[in-house]
């Protein structure tokens, strides 16, 4: 039986801030005969989902994805994660309806995509939504360029138009001079930067990767991150990730979800998960981490007692790894500003050590 937990998520003010893109609502996605008579309200709202969760699986169907909500903010990272078999994928092809949902609501641009027609759901795929998988996907008879351009071809774009934008893309990612090599003679890499640039060429409003990286080379893999974070830089998507990493996850996330057995355990940004973690499942993928890379002087401050000067400050995104040696200079408190100059908060030496040894003691 699945673990059941209360999921409560504390968004930024930056993300408060950002108009939601995407809605992804009461979403279910159940495998087995005539599924959809569990769900009398196709909205995928029901009184009881753990007591539905447990129905399910009795009767024999498989609950691949069961009442996952969130929504992706205008110009957001949202990363899903979790081991193999949690429901992950199955989402976020949920989400572009490559494969349909049992009930639910997905809301993108005020848009319920589950009442799109066949007719607007083409469009929309065409117009609105770049696609990446972990399996790259070129056509092997084709360039890099006419890769790139086939999108485009397909919406009808003219040719001279479709080869200016299909070699800008190149360009982004990093493949001026390889336009006419043929897929065979490309790296692992090189490979994927094809899929991404050919993802982006239609100038999709929202983009879905699931496990784009997780066939490279460890170093492969991390350049490719570099390079995926240097386009959000660039471009500012809205972005739904997919990857069973955590620390790929917390590289490039604004906010994480988990997912376990279909369903969501956790929400919140990468720091609110390290520090947080809503039962063992959380805790276990958390256990390595390099907490002093990843926490920030702002997620673990405390109220200012008003002594303290904004000259001497570090701003709310320093981590504690550059935080920490500032402690050697015999300071006990240092102030915290936020992206104003203002004192938001401060933070002490031993606020610091609580952080680094997690918040709550491990039991023997």
């Amino acid at each position: 039986m699945s673990e059941h937990v209360s999921i409560s998520e504390s968004t930024s003010q930056h993300a408060r801030e950002r108009d939601v893109k995407l809605s992804c609502r009461n979403l279910w996605k159940v495998y087995g005969p005539n599924a959809a008579r569990y769900f009398p309200a196709l909205s995928g709202i029901v009184e009881d989902p753990a007591t539905l969760i447990k129905q399910l699986r009795s009767d024999g169907l498989i609950a691949a994805a069961c009442n996952v909500s969130f929504d992706l903010h205008d110009g957001e990272i949202f990363v899903i994660m979790g081991l193999s078999g949690s429901g992950k994928s199955t989402v976020v092809r949920c989400l572009s309806r490559l494969i349909e949902p049992t009930a639910g609501e997905i809301i993108l641009d005020n848009q319920n995509l589950l009442k799109a027609s066949k007719t607007e759901l083409i469009e929309l795929r065409r117009h609105k939504m770049g696609m990446v998988f972990q399996h790259f996907g070129l056509m092997p008879h084709l360039t890099v360029l006419e890769n790139v351009a086939f999108p485009l071809k397909v919406q009808g774009i003219a040719p001279a138009e479709r080869q200016r934008r299909a070699a800008e893309m190149v360009e982004l990612v990093g493949l001026k001079g390889r336009e006419y090599a043929y897929p065979r003679q490309l790296s692992g890499g090189q490979q994927q930067r094809v899929g991404i640039a050919r993802s982006l060429a239609v100038e999709p409003e929202i983009w879905f990767l699931d496990e784009p990286f997780s066939a490279l080379d460890p170093l492969i893999r991390r350049q490719m991150q570099d390079e995926f974070l240097r386009l959000q830089r660039l471009l500012h998507k809205s972005i739904v990730f997919i990857t069973h990493d955590f620390l790929e996850a917390l590289r490039v996330a604004d906010r994480i979800a988990i997912m376990k057995e279909g369903e969501v355990v956790q929400r919140g940004s990468p720091t609110e998960v390290i520090m947080r973690p809503a039962n063992d499942y959380v805790a276990e993928f958390t256990r390595d981490v390099p907490r002093a890379k990843l926490i920030t002087a702002g997620s673990i401050m405390s109220p200012s007692e008003g002594h303290l000067t904004a000259s001497e400050a570090v701003p709310e995104t320093m981590t504690l790894e550059r935080l920490i040696p500032r402690f050697s200079q015999g300071l006990e408190v240092i102030a915290v500003c936020d992206d104003t100059g203002s004192i938001a908060g401060q933070i002490s030496a031993q606020e610091v050590l609580t952080a680094l040894a997690g918040t709550e003691e491990e039991s023997p």
